[in-house]
């Protein structure tokens, strides 16, 4: 059967580079003490479709045995897998807040599902990364500076081209549009223009605010010019905003923002000089996003876009009588992988965690070379025997053809066994309850490759 489109399957060498980029994640995050959960891959279809543009995506779950109609007549059942891990993790929040100690630090990372189209970085089915901090009724905002600064120390981990973290702060480009009087029930449509500034360019931008928003064409050139706002130094971004009013007056919530949006900026300066930068055509078009926002791009690959976004959240998760705010960031680790791997940004010293290949003289002698293999591993040296008896020849060959860097060779009539290093030929006596090869062979290591 032919491969599906967006639903990637990695060869063992691109396997072994998805599972050490996830575990030195997961490192990297249990060392700032996140604790790692999993939620179920399905949600009610009415949580998943009210959450912003990527409900359409959204992937139904049905019964290959539903009867006729089944599903129309009790919508409320009907169920759908997961698009993002933010949404899923606000329920779980919510159901498990009396077992859960605030603030609640967790990370997550597991497959979601998207219905749309394949293309480079882009897929049907996918792992991401997550983070999120939550706090019950309030979460100071030092927060907002703690998840993209942990999300940059762990993809600065990585044997990947640097990563810069761009930020912006929805109130502040909320308040910008209310100061030059956009109207409030047109905020959040003016926002969702504005994040396709990179997509479609300031031209189609201006054109959309104006036809489709209702925005003048003053109000589309102050917005755009905005959207042009980058930079590190907080009152150089705090003063540049401002001057883009153009002596209006600045509304209450515009400089709540600002606030935020420097004090977070001077926050990063202090702790991971170069991690982030103001980048004020950020909005991302999710709908539940209140506050700080994040979106990422790597060195020499911006075409790739964004490599890992999120931001705050005040009113997503509620259980009716509590309401719990929090900030996070997600990484799409398959979107990543996808162009490390492709471009060979990223290599592999072998395709298999085999370490050592113990040889077989003779089908008779099969249980000496099971036993040497047991002792390695019991060491925690990964071994395998090799599948038939041919010549030594050929078994070394079978080594080389699989990457395996040594051949064991158990030793016949009370000789000593003996360990080739295939690579450069060596070969030494060696004991199995105390030989070990160079810390560098026992595991596949990752390394930057030349892309």
């Amino acid at each position: 059967m032919s491969s599906l489109s967006g639903f990637p399957e990695w060869l063992p060498a691109g396997r072994i580079i998805e599972q050490a980029f996830i575990d030195a994640l997961r490192t990297t995050f249990e060392l700032h003490g996140f604790a790692g959960i999993e939620t179920r891959a399905v949600e009610p279809l009415s949580q998943l479709t009210s959450k912003g543009e990527t409900s359409k995506e959204v992937y139904l779950l049905s019964r290959l045995q539903a009867e006729p109609g089944e599903l129309e007549a009790d919508p409320a059942k009907q169920l759908g897998l997961h698009f993002d891990l933010t949404v899923p993790f606000a329920r779980y929040v919510a159901d498990n807040a009396g077992l859960l100690t605030f603030p609640f630090k967790r990370y997550q990372i597991q497959k979601v599902w998207r219905g749309e189209r394949p293309q480079e970085g882009r897929f049907r089915e996918f792992i991401q990364a997550d983070i999120d901090i939550v706090g019950d009724g309030a979460l100071p905002l030092h927060n907002d500076a703690e998840i993209p600064l942990i999300m940059h120390e762990a993809l600065a981990g990585l044997p990947i081209p640097p990563v810069t973290i761009h930020v912006s702060n929805r109130k502040v480009a909320q308040g910008f549009y209310q100061s030059i009087g956009i109207q409030d029930a047109d905020l959040i449509e003016v926002l969702r223009v504005v994040d396709k500034l990179d997509k479609i360019g300031p031209r189609a931008v201006a054109a959309e605010l104006t036809e489709t928003v209702g925005a003048t064409a003053e109000q589309a050139e102050r917005a755009l010019a905005l959207a042009t706002i980058t930079g590190a130094e907080p009152e150089q971004v705090r003063g540049a905003v401002l001057e883009a009013l153009q002596g209006a007056q600045p509304s209450e919530l515009l400089d709540q923002g600002l606030d935020e949006l420097t004090t977070l900026l001077a926050t990063a300066a202090r702790r991971r000089p170069g991690a982030l930068i103001a980048d004020l055509k950020i909005a991302r078009g999710l709908d539940y996003y209140t506050g700080s926002v994040y979106e990422s791009f790597m060195a020499g690959h911006e075409d790739l876009g964004s490599v890992c976004s999120g931001g705050r959240y005040d009113s997503l998760v509620t259980n009716g009588k509590r309401s719990f705010p929090g900030v996070g960031i997600s990484i799409g680790v398959s979107r990543l992988l996808a162009r490390v791997i492709g471009q060979g940004l990223v290599s592999v010293t072998r395709p298999v965690a085999t370490c050592v290949l113990v040889a077989v003289s003779d089908e008779e002698h099969r249980a000496v070379s099971e036993a040497v293999s047991q002792a390695l591993r019991a060491r925690g040296i990964s071994a395998d025997v090799v599948p038939s008896a041919a010549k030594f020849g050929k078994q070394i060959r079978f080594a080389d053809k699989r990457s395996i860097p040594f051949v064991w060779f158990p030793g016949a009539d009370g000789e000593a066994d003996s360990v080739k290093d295939i690579r450069s030929g060596e070969q030494v006596e060696a004991d199995a309850a105390s030989w070990a090869p160079p810390q560098e062979d026992l595991v596949p290591r990752v390394i930057a490759g030349q892309g």
